[in-house]
């Protein structure tokens, strides 16, 4: 009898203590996610002040209109200007350039076609405003243009499917459409341009899709000559040249917004300032577009460092979270 008395008290003492071992549980999962939603929310707000800023009227500073029409913008570029690179996200993590920038069937192609299969994620190089969101039968088929705060403005083109809409605000890295084949295409790709006031600037002299990275911090748009400066080197600086008489090595004028940018050219009479053309420029870093599921440790596996090298060199913590679409500089 006694023997079943004990019994029933500890089976009364271990019922008792369920509860509050419990309670402790809940308590403790309250309290982390609820640190993590007050460090989120911080950061929303932050992040939509900065977009109130440079966002709703991107490059405001050199553009003056808000159309329809890619080829037509007004405004100017003040001389030297530079284009600021940092933030940016690589616009698919294909590294196959099929065509160049430049003369192609008597024509100038303006821009790159990179090769993506039709559902392929495209995203925005950086953060921007979308200023065109259309249909052209016979070019560019479903495309986009996205205004950026840094000057440029970026052209998606032969889209299967559009993601976003017209005047719609995106971050670098957000999906914006997926990989087609429309319009006049002989095969599943993406076109992409860069552009200032309207004109074409080879993506090729900001955008290294092999080593999925940029080409430098800049790109300087020089009006005559390039200069060589901290931060932007050869292969990301080049001048404005007269789009009619380009094949007449014609000089570089001061009026950016009626001119056509063009790859630097070996030949120079500056012999204290040459023009260096990109493919002498010194060896390009390796980078790695984030996946799902890569972590630090398998992204230093693959490229043969370190994750302390790789913190080091993206000044991030060994714990920080890889996003898909963050490009990883490896080298």
């Amino acid at each position: 009898m006694h023997l079943l008395t004990t019994k029933k008290n500890i089976a009364l003492v271990l019922f008792t203590m369920l509860p509050i071992a419990s309670f402790a549980q809940d308590a403790i999962a309250r309290q982390a996610p609820s640190d993590k939603r007050m460090k989120e929310i911080r950061n929303v707000k932050l992040y939509k002040e900065i977009e109130a800023v440079d966002l709703n009227d991107p490059a405001s500073d050199i553009y003056t209109d808000w159309t329809d029409n890619f080829r037509s913008c007004s405004g100017s570029v003040p001389a030297d200007y530079k284009v600021d690179l940092k933030g940016f996200c690589m616009p698919t993590t294909s590294r196959k350039v099929t065509s160049n920038y430049g003369r192609r069937w008597r024509k100038q192609h303006e821009g790159i076609d990179v090769k993506v299969y039709t559902g392929d994620t495209i995203r925005a190089a950086f953060d921007g405003k979308v200023r065109i969101c259309k249909y052209n039968r016979g070019g560019y088929g479903y495309y986009l243009v996205i205004r950026h705060p840094n000057g440029l403005e970026t052209l998606y083109g032969h889209l299967s499917k559009q993601l976003v809409k017209k005047d719609q605000i995106v971050h670098a890295g957000e999906p914006i459409g997926l990989g087609g084949n429309t319009g006049k295409s002989s095969g599943s790709h993406l076109h992409f341009e860069t552009r200032l006031l309207g004109k074409p600037i080879n993506p090729a002299l900001m955008f290294d899709f092999e080593h999925q990275d940029v080409t430098g911090d800049y790109y300087i748009v020089r009006s005559g000559k390039v200069v060589k400066e901290k931060n932007a080197t050869a292969a990301n600086s080049a001048n404005y040249i007269d789009e009619e008489n380009e094949q007449k090595n014609s000089t570089a004028i001061a009026a950016a917004g009626a001119t056509t940018p063009q790859p630097a050219s070996t030949e120079s009479s500056n012999q204290e300032n040459p023009i260096i053309a990109p493919q002498q420029s010194k060896k390009k870093a390796i980078s790695h577009a984030v996946k799902r599921g890569d972590t630090l440790s398998t992204i230093a596996r693959k490229y043969g460092t370190t994750v302390a090298k790789l913190c080091k060199l993206n000044g991030i913590k060994s714990n920080s979270t890889l996003h898909p679409g963050q490009t990883i500089k490896c080298s």
